[in-house]
């Protein structure tokens, strides 16, 4: 792959008439790095992708990718980007094998059209028909599209949406794989499980503006804690008192949050007061989830609005 500098968005605004989608955002996808865009429905996600992919202007601001403009550009830019949509954009009749060659011609970059079909697992359907497919199996069809392309940029939307796990765990080393490779790689998705395994980088959205961007250990920053699995019906002011400090429970059934980092002295105790209550431990951990810093951030960006 050519070196590249990735996509830069600065200041950009977006208006569908009265409506601005996209307010004033920032922020810098760098090469070789997998950045995911996060965000509730509404908060501007697609509208800025679509910039970036050059099928949607601008109001103001300045886009750049792999220093060329999306629009003006953009014949020299689709030789060098591949985009996954959700879903469609494929002929409903057509065959697997078919339409990965076709592609394989379009791009004329020497890929062997077997080849990626076998990449993304799905040696068994090269001669079915696209509508035949699960919609997995089709999402993974059109990944191999993007893969046609050797891009050195892709753009990927919810490329893991109705995936079974032997298919996220292909997607997932092939997304990893065109990081390493010096691709620049931007994942929008509600998965924040899967996001949390690939993401090199985070940019979360909120109302149309970036409200926090960064690596998830940026992001949670003095936010760590000490969480872990039980019975459901703790009686958690009780705990509280033994370990000497706050437990609450979470969003999940079961889980819980001390209000401390992870220590053997505080691992000891909780363990004690569980086997005291005859009561089990199932799973502890120290860091907090992508889902647990998502709905921190997302909450905090809407009591400023």
């Amino acid at each position: 792959m050519e070196s590249v500098n990735g996509v830069i968005v600065e200041n950009l605004v977006v208006r569908y008439g009265d409506i601005c989608a996209v307010n004033n955002v920032s922020f810098h996808a760098a090469s070789g790095e997998v950045t995911a865009i996060l965000g509730p429905n509404g908060a501007g996600k697609t509208s800025v992708i679509e910039v970036c992919e050059g099928f949607v202007k601008s109001s103001s601001g300045h886009v750049e990718v792999l220093g060329l403009h999306p629009i003006r550009d953009h014949d020299k830019l689709t030789t060098r980007m591949g985009v996954m949509l959700q879903g469609g954009g494929i002929y409903p009749s057509a065959r697997v094998c078919d339409v990965v060659q076709q592609f394989c011609d379009i791009y004329d970059k020497q890929c062997n059209a077997n080849e990626l079909i076998s990449m993304v697992g799905l040696d068994e359907r090269r001669q079915h028909i696209w509508k035949r497919l699960s919609g997995g199996e089709q999402q993974r069809v059109s990944l191999a599209l993007v893969l046609a392309a050797q891009p050195d940029v892709v753009f990927l939307d919810e490329p893991t949406s109705g995936v079974d796990v032997n298919g996220r765990l292909i997607i997932r080393d092939i997304v990893t794989k065109l990081a390493h490779d010096g691709c620049t790689v931007l994942l929008a998705t509600h998965e924040l499980s899967e996001a949390e395994k690939v993401a090199d980088h985070i940019v979360i959205f909120d109302h149309g503006r970036v409200a926090a961007a960064g690596s998830i250990g940026e992001l949670r920053k003095g936010h760590e804690y000490t969480r872990f699995t039980s019975d459901q019906n703790l009686d958690i002011a009780d705990l509280s008192r033994a370990l000497g400090c706050s437990v609450t429970r979470a969003q999940s059934s079961g889980d819980y949050n001390i209000a401390v980092v992870s220590t053997p002295a505080i691992i000891a105790a909780l363990s004690s007061w569980l086997h005291e209550k005859n009561l089990p431990l199932h799973h502890v951990s120290s860091l907090e989830s992508l889902e647990d810093m998502f709905s921190r951030i997302v909450a905090a960006s809407e009591n400023k609005t």
